[in-house]
């Protein structure tokens, strides 16, 4: 996602869910539309090659929670303490907050 008017529906009217160190904001949109995934990690959880890591290690998260995903945009932001997350502690506050965000959740 590169698009101007995408960030600006995020910043918006999207809603936003925070689970540890990671906030999941999502826009909904219509069926036919691809799915859009942005990542905003920033200067503060390391140097370019810890935030390249992390980048990474974020993209195949959402590859294998694919399912779980709705058509839309979504933006997912890292604080300083998603680096430090073992891999399957990053899945599953992702997948938490995807359930959550999404209204999948069981309660």
């Amino acid at each position: 996602m590169r698009d101007r008017a995408s960030f600006a529906a995020l910043r918006r009217s999207g809603r936003r869910v925070r689970r540890g160190p990671l906030t999941l904001t999502f826009v909904p949109g219509a069926p036919d539309d691809p799915l859009r995934v942005a990542y905003a990690i920033g200067r503060t959880v390391g140097g370019a090659v810890v935030r390249n890591l992390l980048r990474r290690r974020l993209r195949v998260v959402v590859s294998e929670l694919g399912p779980l995903l709705q058509p839309g945009a979504y933006l997912i932001a890292a604080a300083p303490g998603a680096a430090s997350l073992s891999f399957g502690e990053l899945r599953a506050a992702v997948a938490e907050a995807l359930e959550d965000l999404l209204g999948t959740r069981n309660r």
